[in-house]
């Protein structure tokens, strides 16, 4: 069976993509390999901006739907030393341009504006190959396939879609997130609570740091930063719960109690995530019947816009392919070379990011930030 339209991946980008297509009246497939919509988790929350996030959901029809949906208050920020003291505290004012989301809700609205058939789970990709004529044949673990006329990699970091068109490959960038989660904060980490304020807490020093979201439901979704090495990742049995996180707390010996508590008093077992990237300049030439969006095309360390990134790129894909829908490479060629030094610049700041929180001039370079200083 050939589907015109083939996108691998059932994340936000993915989504927005074969939403905008909906809506403009083109059919579309996705496939996800998780097996259904709650399989797993899908992380904590989003700041949806106005310039990129925003118009991608107005192009998907789906702005009264988010509005639904955001965290009142979560736009909050205080930056904070290791002793807990305040150096920095913006309250949310109602007046901030990036409203915060749960993923979770965010991948929901979008899977409910979608015909049901429209997401085939449990479809992990295991190979693709080209088969002519700009199409391909898609081989799943479960024992099907498909051919499409366009396949849009939408399948993340480790995309198994870009082999197709670029060599590039995900690089370790030094740093490591170790993620903990507590609940029910007001009454059982009271402490903490307080530290971490209406919104967003930032704690950081060179080398390391404590970054804290309040989730709605009384949440705290906490990151903890560290630059270390693969080996310093590997020595520790993550599945000793105890024992992993009393190693991670043990590096911010002498820190604020209310801080280490994040860590050391977590709900969830730790989990880490080592940031790995794409190079800042990852583009390919243009090869007929596929592309790439979101992480499988511009994976860079996390600093608020991957998320409204791969949305943008789905819903400018999806208008493009609308503009050109009998010239499939002229819709693909509109779509990258806008996309291309678009993710290149914000590539770029999202490594100057990553610094300014924990690079050598840490806290300063961050809340220089705040201030608008570049």
């Amino acid at each position: 069976m050939t589907t015109p339209i083939a996108i691998v991946g059932a994340g936000l980008g993915g989504l927005t993509l074969a939403r905008v297509l909906h809506v403009n009246g083109i059919a579309a497939t996705v496939y996800e390999a998780d097996s259904a919509d709650q399989a797993r988790a899908q992380g904590g929350q989003l700041d949806i901006h106005e310039h990129d996030g925003q118009l991608a959901l107005a192009a998907a029809g789906l702005t009264d739907e988010f509005r639904a949906i955001i965290h009142e208050g979560g736009q909050a920020s205080r930056v904070l030393d290791r002793h807990g003291s305040v150096l920095f505290d913006q309250p949310d004012d109602g007046t901030g341009e990036r409203p915060e989301v749960l993923r979770g809700d965010l991948r929901r609205i979008l899977l409910d504006a979608l015909p049901p058939e429209t997401v085939r789970w449990g479809h992990k990709l295991i190979d693709v190959r080209a088969i002519g004529d700009g199409r391909h044949e898609l081989i799943f673990a479960n024992g099907s396939t498909a051919a499409s006329a366009l396949l849009v990699g939408a399948d993340g970091a480790w995309s198994r879609v870009r082999g197709l068109l670029s060599t590039a490959e995900p690089a370790y960038v030094g740093t490591v997130f170790v993620e903990t989660y507590l609940f029910d904060v007001d009454a059982r980490h009271p402490a903490a609570s307080e530290a971490v304020g209406g919104g967003a807490m930032y704690a950081l020093t060179p080398g390391k740091g404590i970054i804290a979201h309040r989730e709605a439901g009384a949440v705290i979704h906490t990151y903890v930063m560290l630059n270390r090495t693969p080996e310093w990742v590997t020595d520790i049995d993550f599945t000793d719960s105890a024992a992993a996180a009393a190693r991670v707390a043990a590096e911010f010996d002498g820190w604020a109690r209310e801080l280490t508590a994040l860590i050391s008093g977590g709900d969830t077992a730790p989990v880490p995530r080592m940031l790995y990237t794409l190079p800042n300049e990852h583009r390919w030439d243009r090869k007929p019947g596929v592309t790439l969006l979101g992480d499988a095309a511009h994976l860079m360390p996390p600093s608020g816009d991957g998320a409204n990134l791969a949305m943008l790129d789905g819903a400018e894909l999806g208008a493009a392919i609308a503009l050109h829908p009998n010239d499939i490479d002229s819709a693909l060629t509109l779509y990258e070379e806008t996309m291309f030094p678009r993710s290149h610049a914000l590539t770029v700041e999202a490594h100057q990011t990553l610094d300014r929180c924990i690079g050598d001039r840490a806290p300063s370079g961050f809340l220089d930030l705040f201030a608008g200083v570049a």
